[in-house]
């Protein structure tokens, strides 16, 4: 189902759930807007076509946003009078999302409910930032190891290491990581204090 429909001096086809960007239209983002002025109307039942409107018959929607097109450049100039004039305009749209269309005598269909994926995974995503921080709660004390105090502990867990695993299994890449994010701290620190070693020892 389909409709020509005039909206500020414009025709528009708009079918239902379909985007329109139309000249202008009074509202809020949000607020719904009827469009009375139908040319046209074509559905289950034929073609109804206005003379110059299909009486009763009306396009539902709801404003979505306000907008501004692309810049024109308007140059004006005449001819040995020494006239030139330039210009830009942009033109303002409301972009419209076409809710319904009805004919005459028609009302207008339920809304169905919106579905709200986001309220479904909020609990996950709230299971999963309570898992979180037990994990933290439950880190390792990094002092343990031997050239690593306080402030490095701290650094360590502000980059993602937080246990005695995570240090037991450092890599060479590993290492410059750490080299980079922590001031004092390089490769050859890491290994000549034997972090690696110790952290074995400690997850025995």
């Amino acid at each position: 189902m389909y409709a020509i429909v005039d909206i500020a001096g414009k025709q528009f086809k708009v079918q239902k759930d379909q985007f329109v960007y139309a000249p202008s239209v009074e509202g809020d983002a949000g607020a719904s807007v009827e469009f009375d002025r139908v040319l046209l109307i074509e559905g289950d039942k034929g073609v109804d076509v206005g003379t110059p409107l299909v009486s009763g018959a009306k396009v539902t929607g709801k404003i979505l946003d306000h907008g501004r097109g692309d810049k024109v450049i308007v140059f004006k100039k005449k001819r040995r009078k020494g006239y030139k004039k330039t210009q830009g305009h942009r033109q303002n749209y409301t972009k419209v999302l076409i809710e319904d269309i009805l004919a005459s005598g028609q009302k207008a269909s339920p809304k169905k409910e919106e579905e709200k994926p986001q309220q479904e995974e909020a609990p996950k995503q709230e299971a999963k930032k309570a898992e979180n921080t037990g994990n933290q709660k439950q880190q390792d004390d990094l002092t343990q190891i031997k050239g690593i105090g306080e402030v490095y502990a701290k650094e360590l867990n502000k980059i993602g290491y937080t246990s005695y695993k995570q240090i037991s299994e450092l890599t060479e890449e590993d290492m410059e990581k750490i080299a980079d994010a922590v001031d004092g701290v390089t490769a050859e620190t890491i290994q000549s204090e034997d972090w690696i070693g110790q952290a074995k020892e400690l997850l025995k």
